[in-house]
């Protein structure tokens, strides 16, 4: 139990009122969980626990991970909050032991277990789930189907932690060999080292810059995404002719490989890629108005990880032998391990939560036809033990009231601000638990006192330079048209299925995220300034504001 000094405290209001199980819930800090689940979250989201829970108990208990014991998440307001139950200092002591002890094996063995074992498990259980016959299926076995689902779903977000702790532990000890060599290094210079040259994430964009330059080599085909804007209308057109059926049919199996994922990917409520080709070819249409080069951003990219490494092999020149090897050795580890980051969220972040998504609106159309759900996506505002107790007694259970409850709390929730955090904060867990600084902790907390500067915003440095621009705010996939070549993406966060964006946008600010978030990485890798951890960004900046990112410093200002 946490027992050190408590720096503040937030137990609810008027204006934003909480509800406490217990007193020892009210003495975590909880914090808004914008990285994952930025709007209101679906109750069926939140019923099969998410990306907390049972998967993180586990992830605790596996390493004896010394920081803590559970990670479990409350529904405040509709918006999801997570906090971490730690250790009392003697366990944490103990338990410190043991993972010291054992993680340098995870890191030196989990790729081949990996390539070997993990990822062919994976391949099977999505093989079985995509290949279902499910329009043929009675209404229990596909509620067999769903459970066999949210077993592979736990499994998955298992191997989830274990990939993530294990590729943690790479990075960590590299980082911590450069600094016994060389002393402090600058981390936007590591940050450049820390890029993976070959993942899933790099694949989807060649791919996709592939179609574009298919698209660019015909005229016809090149005719239609220039002269017409919408994407709707651009597939209308593509399907009158055998040239644009031929296109559309590359576009599909473009889809098939890399589109199970929708723009915000924890949650079962978005389209998916492979549900709506549409997103992909406002895709295409972007690469081809800026003439998006891959193979520019790759080379540019590994080019600087060479140069960072080869500074850092500069450093340790006059080292000895045993150094540099000692030196080698981990970088070499680090590099294998760096893909497993981009392709962790392919197969598990995107890939797991799109199929549950899928196998979710197959039970949903037979209810459909059986008469218990007038609108297939109408499943997702019942939470998963509901949804049982409806199909078992559709009759009696009062189905169709729960679902409309959901959707009145839903858009009620929309119209709330969630703050920050809830709870306790104290010096452990604000100052030593390390997980949460993925949600740009502990600065955000200590800005909240602040004295701001008018018409600046301070977020966190998470890629350096400083450009002036157009800012452009971005909330939804069906603004991804709007960005223009050169303008200052603001939003609330990214996920891979924005890399497309990253193309043409001359910065980026965020309201969430650290300096290891998907939008801080992704900016570093295409050189372009970033801001993240903001919290407001996208409160306070309008789209046509004029805007300075200073991705040193951390600060935007709003110029006019």
């Amino acid at each position: 139990m946490d027992n050190s000094k408590v720096l503040a405290q937030f137990l609810g209001d008027k204006s934003f009122p909480v509800q406490w199980k217990n007193e020892e819930e009210k003495k975590l800090f909880w914090w808004f969980d914008d990285n994952h689940c930025p709007f209101p979250v679906s109750p069926m989201y939140f019923s099969l626990d998410g990306w907390w829970g049972p998967t993180c108990e586990y992830l605790f208990r596996r390493f004896d991970v010394p920081s803590g014991i559970t990670w479990e998440a409350k529904r405040i307001n509709g918006y999801v909050y997570t906090a971490i139950e730690g250790r009392d200092a003697k366990d944490a002591e103990e338990a410190g032991k043991y993972y010291g002890w054992i993680m340098p094996t995870y890191a030196t063995n989990f790729l081949d277990w990996w390539e070997n074992r993990y990822l062919p498990e994976v391949f099977t259980n999505f093989k079985y789930i995509d290949e279902f016959d499910a329009e043929n299926a009675t209404l229990p076995e596909l509620m067999i189907y769903l459970e066999e689902m949210i077993d592979i779903q736990e499994r998955n977000f298992r191997l989830h932690w274990v990939l993530n702790w294990a590729q943690f532990q790479a990075s960590m000890g590299f980082n911590g060999v450069v600094n016994s060599l060389i002393g402090n290094v600058d981390q936007d210079l590591l940050g450049k080292v820390n890029v993976s040259r070959k993942d899933r994430n790099w694949d989807s964009l060649k791919a996709l810059y592939q179609l574009k330059e298919e698209v660019k080599k015909d005229a016809e085909l090149k005719k239609l995404f220039t002269e017409i804007e919408v994407p709707a209308d651009i597939e209308a057109a593509l399907k009158k002719t055998a040239k644009g059926k031929a296109f559309l049919n590359d576009v599909f199996e473009y889809a098939k490989e890399f589109g199970y994922k929708a723009i915000y990917t924890h949650e079962y409520v978005f389209p998916l890629y492979i549900e709506d080709q549409k997103p992909i070819l406002e895709q295409i249409k972007s690469y081809l108005a800026t003439d998006f080069n891959y193979h520019d951003v790759y080379n540019n990219c590994i080019a600087e990880q060479d140069r960072a490494i080869a500074y850092l092999r500069d450093q340790i020149k006059n080292k000895s032998a045993e150094d540099k090897a000692k030196f080698e050795d981990a970088l070499a580890l680090n590099l294998a391990m760096l893909p497993l980051t981009p392709d962790h969220h392919f197969y598990f972040d995107q890939g797991t939560y799109a199929r549950m998504r899928l196998v979710l609106l197959r039970v949903a159309r037979k209810m459909v036809k059986e008469g218990l759900l007038d609108d297939q996506e109408d499943i997702m505002m019942l939470e998963y033990e509901q949804l049982r107790r409806y199909v078992a007694d559709p009759k009696n259970y009062p189905g169709r009231k729960l679902i409309a409850d959901a959707k009145a709390e839903i858009e009620k929730a929309h119209k709330i601000t969630p703050r920050d955090w809830v709870g306790t904060v104290t010096q452990a867990n604000m100052y030593e638990e390390p997980y949460h600084t993925l949600w740009g902790y502990p600065e955000k907390f200590e800005r909240e006192n602040d004295v701001k500067v008018k018409g600046t915003i301070q977020g966190l440095p998470a890629s350096p330079g400083v450009v002036e621009g157009i800012a452009r705010v971005v909330k939804s996939p069906a603004e991804f048209n709007d960005v223009k070549r050169g303008e200052i993406l603001v939003c609330i966060m990214t996920n891979p299925a924005w890399v497309v964006v990253f193309s043409k946008i001359a910065g980026i600010v965020t309201d969430s995220g650290g300096v290891l978030s998907h939008s801080a990485v992704v900016a570093r890798e295409f050189m372009i300034p970033a801001v993240v951890g903001t919290g407001t960004a996208t409160r306070e900046i309008k789209s046509g504001d004029k805007v300075r990112v200073d991705g040193d410093k951390g600060v935007v200002t709003i110029l006019s």
